[in-house]
């Protein structure tokens, strides 16, 4: 087992006029269409196709891929799986499945295959199957014994040319993954667990994987006709609260990056379900947000999970022709800007011409990161376009607005539409960290109000009585007024129901 160690002006003006000049010289119309091949497929966001929302431990909700900001030499990449992780949601939590490879892809040179892979697979143990706790006292560390249920996990780096693997290295093996946060009486120190979890390899990668707060900071009423039909539905944070299962990876840019002179890459997540017939298939991928959540039609979003960037030429019409600016334009009466949208294109499948796009890019979905691009001291939450060129679309930092940047491009910030459309929500609710993996620390199961004052007493209270004194702390028996009844026995801290009948009480 292995031990742990441990919105200025000037700057929108200037990124449409650059975006709008590589329009204006042509190569993207052309690239966009003749160069994209349709390809076949078979069977991410937040519960966003049809398949994967009933299979929620190996659904991708988001990627965030950027330059680290205290150590700028590096690149961080944040992978989240399983959406709308209610805190409380005992007794088995939220566990990484152990018939999955959680990959995290790198497209070092834009020709749309990955050139590496890096592959996490889990694996978990439980001390006692005689009980039905997740943990059976207070967890101080990650190889408590009174943590009852544990995940290990390994990394492989998979290099491939032309898609076909040609070495393998096993970069971390048996890695402690943070626990879910069961609670204060628990997990007291939840904070150390989690920084515990944070493990360096001796390549100089530096990983986590565990429990995190959903980073992804919207208001989802979006879907009640686009915020309520009258934008009375805005400004709450509809994520608030729930957590994510989150994979974060550290990697020296330099091996990272195809060259010094190359430095741009494209990255996307996708998870491998493992089949009867034992082998894995594709179920789940996700690149730039939104994309299956609100440009691909029903029709396609389990084929798009299933596909590879190599394929994306089947979709290009969803970006061409959106839907959204339709809907916006009959519920609003903003007028959608004409189609084709060959600027969506460039943003969406090729980058940013000067900025984050690769010299001889196949056009296709992906996250790309300049790596090259230093992080800045004062963030922007509407990256470029507010100026800030080291913020989304180049890559996607935890604090980027991608909402309210999404909705303003999609209504043609870039084809001179200027607006400021948004959902009011600019900030997560809690606080990122300073140092990897920089995602906040995760809800408690014992969030909410406690009773005060003595404990005897306020258990009858919630109850609506009926709970009378033990013979001492630990043992409370509810009383009983004939057969029927039906009381509660609290052991310690664990809580019985009980019928009497016949003057027999079944537990």
């Amino acid at each position: 087992m292995t031990t742990p160690t441990s919105k200025s002006g000037a700057g929108r003006r200037s990124i449409a006029a650059l975006i709008c000049a590589s329009l204006a010289a042509g190569g993207l119309a052309a690239a966009g269409v003749t160069v994209l091949e349709p390809g076949t497929a078979s069977a991410s966001s937040h519960r966003e196709a049809p398949l994967i929302s009933g299979e929620p431990q190996f659904d991708n909700t988001d990627v965030y891929a950027f330059v680290s900001p205290d150590r700028p030499d590096t690149t961080t990449i944040v992978a989240n799986w399983i959406p709308f992780e209610e805190p409380a949601g005992g007794p088995n939590f939220f566990p990484f499945s152990e018939e999955a490879q959680y990959d995290i892809r790198v497209d070092q040179d834009g020709d749309a295959k990955e050139d590496l892979i890096f592959r996490y697979t889990f694996d978990t143990k439980t001390k006692n199957d005689r009980t039905f706790l997740y943990n059976t006292g207070v967890v101080e560390s990650l190889d408590d014994p009174d943590l009852n249920i544990t995940q290990t996990y390994d990394i492989e780096l998979i290099k491939l040319r032309d898609r076909r693997p040609v070495s393998r290295t096993k970069l971390a093996d048996d890695v402690w993954v943070a626990p879910s946060n069961v609670g204060k009486a628990s997990m007291p120190n939840f904070k150390k667990l989690r920084d515990d979890a944070v493990y360096k390899t001796a390549s100089g990668v530096t990983t986590f994987a565990g429990q995190a707060d959903d980073p992804f900071f919207l208001d989802l009423r979006v879907f009640d006709l686009l915020y309520g039909g009258d934008l009375s539905e805005v400004g709450r944070d509809t994520l608030k609260g729930y957590n994510v299962n989150s994979i974060a990876l550290q990697v020296p840019s330099a091996a990272l990056a195809y060259s010094k002179d190359q430095p741009i890459v494209g990255i996307w997540s996708t998870t491998q379900r493992k089949g009867a017939n034992g082998r894995f298939h594709q179920v789940s991928r996700l690149g730039m947000p939104l994309v299956n959540e609100v440009v691909n039609p029903l029709k396609d979003k389990d084929r798009f999970n299933a596909s590879s960037p190599t394929e994306d030429g089947q979709f290009l019409k969803n970006v061409t022709e959106p839907e959204l600016p339709k809907l916006i334009e009959a519920i609003y009466k903003i007028p959608a800007p004409k189609t084709p949208r060959n600027d969506l294109v460039d943003v969406f499948l090729k980058g940013v011409e000067g900025l984050n796009q690769p010299p001889h890019v196949t056009p296709s979905e992906q996250l790309r990161l300049n790596t090259s691009i230093k992080p800045t001291a004062k963030p922007k939450r509407l990256g470029v376009l507010d100026g800030d060129n080291q913020g989304f679309p180049n890559g996607r930092r935890l604090t980027d607005d991608v909402i309210d940047i999404a909705l303003q491009v999609v209504e043609g910030e870039l084809v001179g539409a200027k607006n400021d459309l948004g959902d009011a929500v600019d900030k997560n609710d809690k606080k990122f960290g300073k140092s990897f993996p920089y995602v906040g620390l995760p809800t408690a199961g014992s969030r909410g109000k406690t009773v005060k004052g003595n404990t005897t007493n306020n258990v009858r209270s919630a109850l609506g009585g009926g709970v009378e004194a033990g013979t001492d702390d630990t043992t409370l028996i509810a009383a009983s007024a004939g057969a029927g009844a039906v009381g509660v026995l609290l052991i310690g801290s664990g809580l019985l129901w009980w019928r009497r009948r016949n003057d027999r009480a079944y537990y």
